[in-house]
C-alpha cells in the first residue's frame, strides 16, 4: 500500500476500515476501504475526483482481477452495507444493500417461501453489487431471465459523490428504467452501486432434474432442443466430459434438464423427458437440490484462457464444434463458457460467435496472453461513441474503474 495514499485515505476512514488487499483483491486495488454509509462513500468519491485517484467497487474480485491490467488505487468493499433493508413478502419485493451476498439474501427470502431466480455460481462469494455490475446470471436464465428482468430500483454514488436513485420499491414503478439498464453490466465504470430493489418469485412446490448421457455434442444438443421445444423447462445444461461432477460418466456429455411446479405438472414433464430421452436418470427432493448446486457451481477445467459466448441457441453447437473443446452450455439460452489453450483458438471462437449473430467475452486469461486478445468484442463505431458519451456524462473525472469496459472505457 502506498504510504501517501494510506495517509490521505486515513483522514477519511479509521484504521479498522482501511486495509491491505487480500487474495484476488491484490490484482484489483492497492488499498481497500470499507465505508459504512452513503456519506462516507460520497466523501471518498469527492476526494478521488479532486486528487485524480482511481477507484473501483469490489466484491470477491473474481471478475475484476481479470479485467484490470493493473490495480486501481482504491477498491471499495461494501461489506459494511450488506443488510436486507426492506422485505415486503406480500408485495414480493426486497431492498438490499449491495454488499450482501446472494447466499445471505436467499436465506432471508427462503423463510417466506420466496427467491430471487438469478443464480450465478458461488452465491456465497457473489455480492448483489457484483451481480449487477458484471451482469452475472446462471442456469435459470432460460425460464426466469436475467437480473435486468428483476431489478426494479437501484441506488449508486456517482460524480460529485452524489447518491442517485432510479426506479422504485414497487413493481409497477417504471421510473428510471433506462438508468437501471445502464448500470447493469457497467463493471463499476459509472459509479458505485450501493442498493438494489428486486421483485421476487415464489419457490416452486417441487423441483426435479432429469439427466441424460450422450456420446457426441451434436446428439446432446439436438436432444436438448427437442426437450426445450416440448416442455417449459426451468433450465437445460450441457457439460462436456472434462467438467467433473459426482454423476459424470467418462467420455460422455451430460445433459441436465430442470423441471418444477406442482406434482401433476412435474410428473407430466418427467414422463415426457423419459419418452424423448430414454434411459433418463431422475433426481428429486434433496438429491435434486444438491445436484442443482453442483451444476450451478461447476467449473471449467484449468486452462490458459476462458471465454463466454452468446449466440442464437440453434447456432451455438456450430460455435462449439471443435475437437476436444471443454465447455458448459446453457444450451437452450444460447450461452456457453469454454476453456481454451491459446489466443488463436479464442479468435476463431469469437469469429464463429459473430457469424452466429452473437458475441464473446474473455472471462480469465494468463498474464502472458494479456494484450494478445481483447477482453470484449469491438462494437460498431456508433455504439462505442454512445458508450463514451455515457462514460463522460456519468464520470467526467474518469475515476471509476477506468479501462475495464468495451473499447477500453
Amino acid at each position: 500500500m502506498s504510504s501517501v495514499l494510506q495517509t490521505e485515505l486515513g483522514r477519511l476512514f479509521d484504521a479498522g476500515r482501511l486495509r491491505e488487499p487480500r487474495g484476488f483483491e491484490s490484482a484489483a486495488a492497492e488499498v481497500v476501504v470499507e465505508p459504512a454509509s452513503l456519506d462516507e462513500i460520497g466523501e471518498l468519491v469527492r476526494k478521488c475526483e479532486r486528487d485524480r485517484i482511481c477507484v473501483a467497487p469490489i466484491g470477491a474480485c473474481r471478475t475484476l482481477r481479470c479485467l484490470r491490467s493493473a490495480p486501481v488505487s482504491a477498491g471499495v468493499s461494501l461489506i459494511q452495507m450488506a443488510g436486507v433493508i426492506a422485505h415486503e413478502p406480500d408485495d414480493m419485493t426486497v431492498v438490499v444493500g449491495a454488499g450482501a451476498t446472494l447466499a445471505a439474501l436467499e436465506a432471508v427470502l427462503a423463510r417466506h417461501g420466496q427467491h430471487l431466480p438469478v443464480d450465478p455460481p458461488f452465491p456465497d462469494q457473489t455480492t448483489v453489487g457484483a451481480m449487477l455490475g458484471a451482469a452475472h446470471s446462471g442456469l435459470t436464465r432460460l425460464s426466469a431471465g436475467t437480473v435486468r428482468d428483476f431489478l426494479i430500483g437501484v441506488q449508486f454514488v456517482g460524480h460529485g459523490g452524489k447518491a442517485v436513485r432510479g426506479g422504485g420499491r414497487v413493481v409497477k414503478n417504471v421510473a428510471g428504467y433506462d438508468l437501471m439498464k445502464v448500470m447493469i453490466g457497467s463493471f463499476g465504470t459509472l459509479g458505485i452501486i450501493t442498493e438494489a430493489t428486486f421483485k421476487l418469485r415464489p419457490l416452486p412446490e417441487l423441483y426435479a432434474i432429469a439427466i441424460g448421457y450422450h456420446c457426441a455434442p451434436a446428439e446432446a444438443f439436438e436432444t436438448g432442443f427437442r426437450l426445450h421445444d416440448a416442455l417449459a423447462l426451468l433450465h437445460l445444461e450441457l457439460l462436456s466430459p472434462g467438467i467433473r461432477t459426482p454423476l459424470t460418466r467418462e467420455g460422455q456429455y451430460l445433459l441436465a434438464a430442470g423441471v418444477g411446479g406442482n406434482r401433476k405438472d412435474a410428473d407430466y414433464q418427467l414422463e415426457e423427458i423419459r419418452r424423448l430421452q430414454p434411459g433418463t436418470l431422475i433426481l428429486e427432493g434433496a438429491d435434486a437440490r444438491r445436484f442443482y448446486r453442483v451444476l450451478r457451481d461447476a467449473e471449467l477445467p484449468q486452462a490458459p484462457l476462458r471465454m463466454q459466448i452468446a449466440a442464437l441457441p440453434r447456432q451455438l453447437p456450430s460455435c462449439l464444434d471443435r475437437p476436444g473443446l471443454q465447455f458448459r452450455a446453457h444450451a437452450a439460452a444460447g450461452v456457453a463458457q469454454l476453456a481454451l489453450d491459446d489466443a488463436e483458438t479464442a479468435a476463431g471462437i469469437r469469429r464463429a460467435a459473430a457469424d452466429a449473430r452473437g458475441h464473446a467475452r474473455v472471462l480469465s486469461l494468463q498474464p502472458a496472453l494479456r494484450g494478445l486478445i481483447p477482453i470484449f468484442d469491438q462494437p460498431p463505431s456508433g455504439a462505442l461513441k454512445l458508450m463514451r458519451r455515457l462514460k463522460a456524462a456519468f464520470d467526467p473525472a474518469g475515476i471509476f474503474n477506468p479501462g475495464c469496459f468495451v473499447g477500453g472505457i
